[in-house]
């Protein structure tokens, strides 16, 4: 889609992005080296970006470190090597890294300092199986987990039982040394024992929170140059329903108007085998077919790593002419939805957000505009 308002809507998505790029928050929250032993030690979409930010803040330090992120999510470094897991289930790759962090803090003194830098999609990316469990066994439990639609901290807590590196027991590897996390928020609540399934969480931690989904809408309302509404940066439940609700508050609001929100949707699967498309574009196809056609309102959902789903697009955007467009091609936005095929529907319609990995994840991005 390219009108005006379309525009309006990625420079808005733009500048929730930007908000939470590691080089702009991790300077402000990140320790001097200490007098030991520096170690950097990280996973999630953003560990190779933070990693570089490190690197520019210590120039001229001696520090060392491994870090792991999704395969495509890398940048160049010079002292901390970056490895590449997959997500959102777990591979070999992911237990490998696990298993090299684990050694990068074994041995550490108290004069040592590790930093850990953590983001989402960490749960997948360090995958050690708890005692008696085989990565097949986790891998299994990821994909069940996955087409529940069960709530991310549902889904974590679960991960974390099953782990032998998760709920603190990374922290706990890297005594007697000092541990510093700078975490990058992904979950509803902010919840640090959740985020990454709280791989360096314990009870008195010093845990940073340095971008948060709220920090996100927060410069995104900024942008828009218009009053803005933050729904929540928490919102959960399934895409369609959420959909559906914002179709009705978006009906009744008065422009111009711009509602946010933030948070992590689901989407339960279907016996069958579903179609392509993340809970960005399932929510934003309800929404499309629930204010059916609506003359003055346009809206973008994305997700903020860039990617939604397991597909090539952030998200999606839609118009008043939405359906109008869809139904001139043969296409039956109902049905879409039904077979959670949206990727195909907006595809189709040439209507997808696609930036490529964004190097950071604050969760979903979801912005209506009204006029």
């Amino acid at each position: 889609m390219e009108d005006a308002n379309a525009e309006v809507l990625r420079r808005i998505y733009g500048a929730a992005v930007a908000a939470a790029s590691p080089a702009l928050c991790v300077p402000p929250h990140l320790p001097k080296p200490g007098p030991g032993r520096n170690i950097v030690i990280g996973a999630g979409k953003a560990a190779a970006a933070m990693a570089a930010a490190v690197e520019t803040a210590w120039e001229g330090s001696r520090f060392e470190g491994v870090v792991v992120t999704r395969y495509g999510h890398t940048v160049p470094t010079r002292k901390i090597r970056v490895l590449e897991a997959a997500h959102p289930v777990p591979d070999a790759a992911s237990e490998a890294a696990a298993r090299e962090i684990l050694a990068a803090v074994a041995g550490l003194c108290s004069e040592d300092q590790v930093v850990a830098l953590i983001s989402g999609g960490a749960s997948s990316l360090l995958a050690l199986p708890a005692l008696g469990l085989t990565l097949q066994d986790k891998i299994a439990a990821n994909q069940a987990l996955l087409a529940s639609g069960a709530p991310i901290a549902t889904m974590n807590r679960i991960r974390k039982a099953l782990s032998a590196i998760k709920g603190g027991r990374l922290a706990a590897a890297c005594a007697p040394a000092r541990l510093v996390t700078l975490a990058i928020s992904d979950v509803p609540g902010d919840d640090p024992a959740i985020i990454g399934s709280g791989p360096t969480w314990q009870a008195g931690a010093d845990y940073r929170l340095i971008a948060t989904p709220a920090s996100a809408l927060q410069a995104a309302a900024r942008e828009a140059g218009i009053e803005a509404v933050i729904l929540g940066d928490a919102l959960e439940g399934e895409a369609t329903t959420l959909g559906r609700q914002h179709a009705m508050l978006a009906k009744l609001a008065t422009g111009p108007k711009l509602l946010l929100s933030g948070g992590e949707t689901t989407v339960t699967l279907s016996a069958f085998k579903p179609g392509h498309g993340g809970r960005n574009m399932e929510y934003l196809l309800s929404l499309a077919l629930a204010l059916e056609g609506a003359g003055h309102i346009w809206a973008l959902a994305a997700d903020s790593d860039g990617i939604d789903g397991t597909d090539d697009a952030a998200g999606a955007i839609i118009g008043p002419d939405t359906l109008a467009r869809a139904r001139a091609l043969g296409l039956d936005g109902a049905r879409f939805l039904a077979a959670h095929d949206s990727y195909s529907f907006f595809a189709a319609l040439g209507d997808l957000v696609i930036t490529g990995p964004t190097l950071t994840n604050v969760n979903d991005i979801r912005a209506i505009l009204i006029r």
